[in-house]
């Protein structure tokens, strides 16, 4: 009888007590509105400011203690955190949590947010996180080859062993991050794995990649081809079309012979895996997961960078063969900011920006591409290892994206700037200039270096400026930035735009606090907008008309 009267009491009681509860505090996860993806945590839209570890710190919890209030100071909402396979797993099936549970904590007490960096697999190609038991039985364990077949420290793919020691411990992992953090929700999402891709040939040229390689292309791949074919970007498209847009044979017959082939086909086997490891994640906590890409320099074949990572030239593979992983992210050591967003963000693909060279300009660059695209976050590398110089930068421009978070968040229903409302700017010595169109203006943003009298004028390299126009009324606009002024005309060419007033100020709890007006000597008097090199804020501008006729001659 007392049996019956407790699952009664189960039923009727606590069950729905806790069912409301988790409909109260769900986790985190991505959402669509209209065009655009939002991260929601606590059921709210969140942006990420974000830092990444370097890979070593946060194996001891000593190592770490310091390190906390240094990310606090930076203005940073969450950290990027690896957790090591063979420190978690040190014996198979014996499993030690000490550090996750340790990070968990403290980013609690410094009120931040956590993201798991899954080094499990593969860390930048290699297998060097897996555990000793992993690899020192590579009769157990398969390898992948080098050119000449030797084996090397990159466990295959097509291991089936591999797959399931890293499936479990992965799934472990999440359920214990559900345990103690469900109700708390500081990890907010997991990285699998990390920069997973091929060294040495393109694709695997193992006993069992071989075969996979000489079968038909699975029956997945092709349907996907077939019913997206209209919509398919060029590279992968060019490839299959080269081939007569065949609809059955092996990877050389729909694609053609040659490395990028080659690579198609590995980055089905690594998403496939991929995909294997988040599923069995999410099958003990649902929150959102991404894989990370290490971009390649220009004019590199594949096998000369890692290949077949979730990688530009093959993202349509990946996203047909890992539909559990959420977001496919660059990871960004090279200069071109915009060209490699732009491709990232192709057919709507959320943006997130989990890891990119630490320096002064990851200032800059935030704040372009909070403005400019949906950006879910950014993160630059070995955050803790920052100098005062670029630390200082990435807190400033933190702080004015942490100030404008309501109006960022307020326009991410829009993709890609569609209605106006407001875009990033990112300007150097190169490229000088950006055109803009809001609200009925042409704007346009200059480095500060242009002007004879900026600090940096006669420099012979500039760092990049940057920034970010929100428009907030009829003729008005907020701007924060730095490094950059701004000209405005009107777009109906029987008016002539002029600068009403430019005040400088900062968001208190929300509420705009107006400090100087600088109708004088920092705008030109009246000519332009200005944020100097070197110098940090937020502007409040309005903008007034005047009709060409009215003038008197």
């Amino acid at each position: 009888m007392k049996y019956y009267f407790s699952l009664l009491y189960i039923a009727i009681v606590l069950l729905p007590a806790m069912l409301h509860a988790q409909e109260n505090n769900p986790a985190p996860r991505l959402e669509r509105k209209d065009a655009a993806t939002q991260l929601l945590v606590d059921g709210k839209p969140f942006l990420v400011l974000g830092g990444e570890l370097g890979n070593s710190t946060a194996s001891t919890i000593e190592q770490m203690r310091p390190v906390w209030p240094r990310l606090q100071a930076m203005q940073l909402n969450t950290v990027l955190i690896p957790v090591y396979w063979e420190l978690m797993e040190p014996k198979e099936n014996v499993f030690d949590f000490t550090r996750v549970d340790d990070h968990i904590q403290q980013a609690r007490q410094h009120d931040m947010k956590i993201i798991f960096l899954w080094f499990g697999s593969w860390k930048n190609s290699m297998s060097c996180y897996a555990p000793a038991w992993v690899k020192t039985d590579a009769d157990r364990f398969e390898r992948a080859t080098d050119k000449d077949r030797k084996p090397v420290e990159i466990l295959s793919a097509f291991g089936e062993e591999n797959l399931a020691a890293d499936k479990k411990a992965f799934a472990a992992l999440m359920k214990h991050i559900r345990q103690i953090d469900e109700k708390e929700r500081t990890v907010i999402m997991v990285q699998v794995e990390n920069e997973i891709g091929m060294l040495g040939p393109a694709r695997e040229i193992t006993r069992k990649a071989n075969a996979a390689f000489n079968r038909p292309v699975p029956a997945e791949l092709m349907n996907y081809l077939v019913n997206n074919k209209a919509l398919l970007l060029p590279g992968l498209r060019s490839r299959w079309a080269a081939q007569g847009y065949k609809t059955s044979g092996n990877w050389e017959a729909v694609f053609g012979k040659g490395p990028a082939t080659d690579e198609i086909f590995q980055a089905w086997y690594y998403a496939r895996f991929a995909n294997a490891v988040a599923a069995a994640g999410k099958a003990e906590y649902d929150i959102p997961m991404y894989v990370n890409a290490a971009l390649f320099r220009e004019g590199q074949l594949p096998g000369n960078y890692p290949s077949a990572g979730p990688l530009p030239q093959v993202m349509e593979v990946w996203q047909c063969a890992a539909p559990a992983v959420d977001i496919l992210s660059p990871d960004f050591y090279n200069p071109n900011t915009t060209y490699w967003c732009d491709l990232y963000t192709r057919k709507q693909q959320p943006l997130f920006i989990p890891e990119m060279r630490f320096e002064p300009s990851c200032g800059a660059k935030a704040l372009y591409v909070f403005g400019h695209y949906n950006t879910l976050g950014f993160s630059p590398f070995s955050i803790e290892n920052g100098a005062k110089e670029e630390a200082g930068a990435l807190k400033s421009s933190y702080d004015i994206i942490r100030q404008l978070q309501p109006l960022i968040i307020a326009g991410n229903s829009i993709h890609r700037n569609e209605k106006g409302n407001r875009e990033g700017i990112l300007v150097d010595k190169v490229n000088t200039r950006q055109k803009l169109r809001l609200g009925g203006y042409d704007i346009t943003f200059l480095h500060d270096g242009l002007l004879p009298w900026s600090p940096v004028a006669k420099d012979s390299v500039w760092e990049p400026g940057g920034g970010i126009i929100i428009r907030v009324g009829e003729d008005e606009f907020m701007v924060g930035g730095m490094g950059v002024f701004a000209t405005f005309t009107s777009v109906d060419t029987t008016e002539v735009a002029n600068i009403l007033w430019i005040d400088e100020g900062e968001f208190v709890n929300g509420a705009w606090q107006r400090g100087r007006r600088l109708n004088g000597d920092q705008s030109h008097q009246g000519r332009h907008l200005r944020i100097p090199f070197g110098e940090w804020g937020l502007q409040r501008i309005k903008l007034y008309r005047t009709n060409v006729g009215t003038a008197t001659f």
